[in-house]
């Protein structure tokens, strides 16, 4: 990925959803193998992720909510979402409630220009896998601080450990 200028970071448009949906799944499969189980991340549907994709794409503006994708040689390789705050009562007015990037876009600058588009320099709060340090590494790069609350996410039948980092 040598080539920055062919990455395009742009607002999500309902073309997206399908490439967005592939993005979802992939990166779960890389970032989480070794905290969910195979078969989990194996049973992963994009078609049915598509269609929700396409459902949050095309309320965003209503919902107050931002996607961005980032594209690179056509393909989307990584896609962020942001908006009011999921938690009541909520630390912050901003959450960031998505990221993620190809493990193949990994170092290409998408995580950081998506994490932009999506948020700029708002103070904001995000709910990260507490057994991620490669993610937890790039929020404190962008000035976000574990604050110590926890919770238990279920995904499927798994449950995950979550730590919240505000800004």
């Amino acid at each position: 990925m040598g080539h920055v200028q062919q990455l395009t970071v742009r607002p999500a448009v309902d073309t997206d959803a399908p490439g967005i949906a592939d993005v979802h799944v992939q990166a779960w499969r890389e970032a989480y193998a070794h905290l969910l189980p195979a078969a989990f991340l194996a049973s992963l549907d994009p078609v049915a992720r598509t269609t929700r994709w396409r459902r949050t794409i095309a309320g965003a503006s209503a919902a107050g909510t931002s996607v961005a994708v980032a594209e690179h040689g056509g393909a989307v390789v990584g896609w962020a979402t942001a908006g009011p705050a999921r938690d009541d009562p909520a630390i912050r007015d901003v959450e960031l409630t998505g990221i993620y990037v190809l493990a193949s876009a990994h170092g290409s600058g998408a995580g950081q220009l998506l994490l932009d588009a999506v948020l700029g320099n708002a103070p904001a709060f995000l709910w990260v896998a507490d057994d991620n340090p490669r993610a937890q590494a790039f929020y404190r790069r962008n000035g976000f601080r574990r604050d110590g609350t926890t919770k238990t996410e279920r995904l499927g039948d798994n449950a995950v450990l979550a730590a919240r980092m505000v800004r």
